[in-house]
């Protein structure tokens, strides 16, 4: 090879080793340890529609952070997700018996109560729950009753009985929560017994019942009943009382019944997961959350009343006169918390397999 040549070959060769060499340097991945520039991500795992966004982004901007959603319609779809081990999530929204099960099974982080010092703001009857009586694990966020949305200018009496789900005067008009626990709680209590039944008879009594229901429902949905109610394809909903209200604003025909049997009262609590890398963070954003100023932002934005006993005075007297958001005295005591059914559970995963399948 002439001199010259090679001599140029070799220039090329070291100006193309530079550009490889800088480009290595300048690796941006805002997931490369030690790079202080880039802000620590967030991963919240959280029900459908159950976030208010200027409540997010106003954390983000305290915190110097970024929050990412990812969202669930149901208990078991977290309980399953987060089981595979591979979520990546920071905080998660287990209901009270979910976040029972997930305590025992070692899927959630303890938490520091000195980093979460809003705690001491908790609704009374939120606190000392059986699931977790004091809070090592989860902490209540919102809660509220499930019942029957309706729309009173086609369903000229409210509906009073869970039974009226099952009013053929309405087929194809009806729909049901999306909800294993729930749609066979409300089929429980309709038949006299409790909605945490454990008897084999009984919860086969319910999904006979429930098959016989299914060619009148509409849809099994937890995430669409309230635009089926505002639309006018629904006229009866088997339903958690928030997005009731929500729909109360866009349709004024529309009202909320807790059946005579009594139903569900709940609570979606805020916890960590064992697995998380940003527990720290992690519980700030909770103790955020359960800030008065910020949960009666969400409360107002979502209408679920707020575990934070300071927020109903701040609400406009529309809401916290809302049965749908604060249900009244005298249906509390008609309420039951979902519990944990232990080995049960294989009856209602057999049933709901057979429901569904029909």
């Amino acid at each position: 090879m002439n001199r010259n040549v090679f001599l140029i070959h070799m220039m090329r060769l070291c100006l193309l080793s530079g550009c490889l060499l800088g480009l290595g340097c300048s690796d941006a991945s805002p997931n490369r340890s030690g790079d202080s520039s880039e802000p620590a991500t967030l991963y919240y795992f959280t029900w459908s529609d159950y976030v208010e966004p200027a409540s997010i982004a106003q954390f983000e901007q305290i915190h110097h952070v970024r929050v990412v959603v990812d969202t669930f319609s149901s208990n078991e779809e977290l309980l399953a997700k987060v089981q595979t081990g591979m979520t990546g999530y920071d905080v998660v929204v287990p209901s009270d018996f979910m976040a029972g099960i997930m305590g025992r099974l070692g899927l959630l982080a303890e938490l520091d109560g000195q980093r979460i010092p809003n705690i001491r703001h908790l609704e009374d009857a939120l606190q000392h729950l059986p699931f977790d009586p004091e809070h090592r694990f989860a902490i209540p966020y919102l809660w509220g009753t499930v019942g029957i949305g309706y729309d009173a200018e086609v369903v000229s009496e409210a509906p009073r009985s869970w039974q009226a789900l099952w009013d053929p005067a309405f087929a194809g008009r009806i729909s049901m929560l999306n909800d294993q626990r729930e749609v066979f709680g409300l089929a429980l209590k309709a038949l006299g017994y409790s909605l945490n039944s454990q008897s084999e008879s009984e919860i086969r009594q319910a999904r006979d019942m429930l098959i016989k229901q299914k060619p009148l429902v509409k849809a099994y949905t937890s995430e669409q009943f309230d635009q089926l109610l505002v639309s006018g394809e629904v006229v009866l909903a088997h339903a958690w009382g928030g997005p009731v209200a929500r729909a109360m604003r866009e349709r004024s025909s529309i009202r909320y019944e807790i059946p005579q049997e009594g139903g569900t009262i709940w609570t979606d609590c805020l916890a960590v997961l064992a697995s998380s890398s940003n527990k720290s963070l992690a519980m700030d954003f909770i103790n955020f959350l359960l800030d008065e100023q910020v949960a009666a932002q969400i409360s107002e934005r979502l209408l679920f009343a707020s575990a934070n006993r300071q927020v109903r005075d701040r609400l406009p007297s529309d809401i916290r006169h809302n049965p749908a958001v604060y249900p009244p005295e005298e249906a509390m005591t008609r309420m039951e918390w979902m519990e944990d059914v232990s080995g049960a559970m294989r009856y209602y995963d057999r049933g709901w397999t057979e429901l569904k399948v029909q």
